[in-house]
């Protein structure tokens, strides 16, 4: 399983960029996972139903299940957040995990960069960030996309990776 993050400050584009990128790994045959980190307090359940229910009654986890999808709750309880390793064993078998968040982390990464932005820029001092995509060129030798080139960003991690074209099933 192979992992690339998309990383800059909030504000600046990476989900929007990241919603666009799927699709088109995915159109390519590939199997793409996502795992978004959040800084602050979040609830993925609705109050007053049964699962939640019995998450404050003190469940440690709660899997909720049907026939479209099934999400699993896992209650910290004033436990350590784990890390995004021991996060990224939770995953099913996939061809590439893309990382939104954690952009501190070792990993490699394609910066997201608005120009308006009063936030520093990541890759001068990140030697993890191996692109940029932004709405302005930037003075750097790595790769540079627009915003707006999704495709090429694809292509990008496609390459980067080296992922191995998929086999597609035949259909009956």
């Amino acid at each position: 399983m192979k992992t690339i993050a998309i990383a800059g400050y909030s504000g600046c584009g990476k989900t929007t960029l990241i919603e666009k990128i799927i699709p088109c790994l995915v159109m390519e045959g590939y199997r793409v996972s996502l795992i978004k980190h959040a800084h602050h307090e979040f609830d993925i359940d609705q109050s007053g139903k049964d699962s939640h229910r019995h998450r404050q009654a003190g469940a440690s986890e709660v899997l909720v299940s049907s026939s479209k999808r099934w999400a699993l709750m896992h209650e910290l309880r004033g436990a350590q957040e784990p890390s995004l390793e021991e996060q990224l064993q939770h995953f099913s078998p996939c061809d590439v995990v893309i990382v939104e968040g954690w952009k501190n982390i070792a990993m490699p990464k394609i910066e997201v960069h608005r120009k308006l932005s009063d936030k520093p820029l990541l890759f001068p001092h990140d030697k993890n960030v191996v692109a940029v995509a932004s709405d302005e060129t930037l003075a750097t030798n790595l790769p540079q996309f627009n915003l707006d080139d999704a495709e090429g960003v694809a292509q990008f991690i496609i390459t980067h990776l080296g992922l191995r074209k998929p086999i597609l099933q035949m259909v009956k």
